[in-house]
């Protein structure tokens, strides 16, 4: 099969390039494995606050996370006009609260803030008496929060078929395959599975995969998959217009239109090899939904319909973005933590790499090449 360009990933990343750069007149091959995406079993939450969960796994990474603090903001922002350009994905931005049980957690919280006002976020520190005016069903141990007005939420089963059918009225060419090679000789060969495919160009957005891809190119990106545990409830009354985190325990939770509640947060799942999607760990439901009920009592009743679990990717805290140092015909574009926050973002600057027309020095920081052997 001989195109454009490949889009080797089908994630929120991959679908954003290919409607970018068929919107651009480029005839456009998307290939994907349609196993273990993050994307399709993602949750949903919009993060731009550094997570506490992130920076007690990943001390080390921790500097890159807080320099990309103004990528993550544009990237909220992006997401409003994706939508308006797909239709509705039910995104909300009304901020998200990171909470505080102790003195301790109040002032890490207080600490952080001040680091990512410094970068351009609007934060505040709220008092229990200001959190009972927006978020009255908090528990009562709940002294105080980190309120991160750039924070949100979509629904992601929305935007993922949205943007599927954007891709294909568009008339990218969706093929299900999984990439195993990648060759370059005049022109991208991409060897699959099931078939071979030849273009001018090819945009690698396949996350956790990634890093093996390209082994071959003088690249040790160390793109690592990380199955983690999420839960759904079903309709409820509570009315939560914010995202919800904790300063110490890992949960994130927020309500669909439908008044359903996602409850998740990096919770592990068990990995059950790259074939297979991962397996639901009961521990980390048991965990996951008791923590929720104890911070938001009004939705303890509430019972939960579907648990499932899916593929994170983590490398060094940092997007990584741009053409290969061997080749400029291929280009890398993974984003780093929260990559579905940041999936539009990156897909339309990787979209703009191959067009010409993204600004180099915007993107410069986010170089295939700091992973260059």
């Amino acid at each position: 099969m001989a195109t454009d360009v490949l889009v080797i990933g089908g994630g929120i990343v991959g679908m954003v390039t290919a409607t970018e750069l068929a919107r651009s007149g480029a005839q456009v091959t998307l290939i994907d494995a349609e196993i273990n995406a993050g994307s399709t079993a993602n949750a949903g939450s919009l993060h731009v606050q550094m997570q506490s969960r992130f920076m007690r796994l990943y001390p080390d990474q921790v500097p890159a996370i807080e320099a990309s603090l103004p990528t993550y903001r544009a990237a909220a922002q992006e997401w409003e006009r994706l939508e308006a350009e797909i239709g509705s994905v039910e995104l909300v931005r009304k901020g998200g609260l990171m909470l505080a049980e102790d003195a301790a957690q109040l002032a890490f919280l207080e600490q952080k803030a001040a680091r990512e006002a410094r970068h351009g976020l609007q934060v505040e520190l709220l008092d229990r008496p200001a959190l009972d005016k927006i978020a009255p069903w908090l528990g009562p141990q709940i002294i105080g929060a980190e309120l991160c007005h750039n924070e949100g939420k979509v629904n992601p089963l929305a935007a993922n078929l949205r943007l599927r059918a954007a891709a294909e009225a568009l008339g990218v060419t969706r093929v299900r395959d999984r990439i195993t090679a990648l060759a370059v000789a005049g022109r991208v060969e991409a060897h699959g599975v099931t078939g071979t495919y030849r273009a001018d160009r090819a945009v690698v957005a396949a996350s956790w995969g990634a890093g093996a891809l390209l082994r071959d190119h003088g690249l040790t990106v160390p793109t690592q998959a990380e199955p983690l545990h999420m839960n759904i409830t079903e309709p409820c009354a509570a009315r939560i217009d914010q995202l919800i985190q904790h300063a110490e325990r890992s949960i994130t939770l927020k309500q669909f239109r439908s008044g359903q509640i996602v409850i998740g947060g990096g919770w592990p799942a068990r990995d059950c090899g790259q074939a297979r999607v991962p397996a639901v760990e009961m521990g980390s439901l048991l965990g996951n939904v008791a923590l929720a009920a104890r911070l938001v009592p009004a939705i303890a009743h509430v019972r939960v319909i579907r648990s499932w679990a899916g593929m994170n990717t983590t490398i060094d805290g940092a997007s990584v973005l741009g053409p290969l140092p061997a080749t400029d015909r291929i280009i890398l574009a993974v984003p780093g933590d929260a990559g579905y926050t940041l999936g539009p973002l990156i897909g339309k600057w990787a979209a703009g790499c191959v067009l010409g027309t993204v600004e180099r020095e915007r993107i410069a920081r986010f170089s295939p090449s700091r992973f260059a052997a």
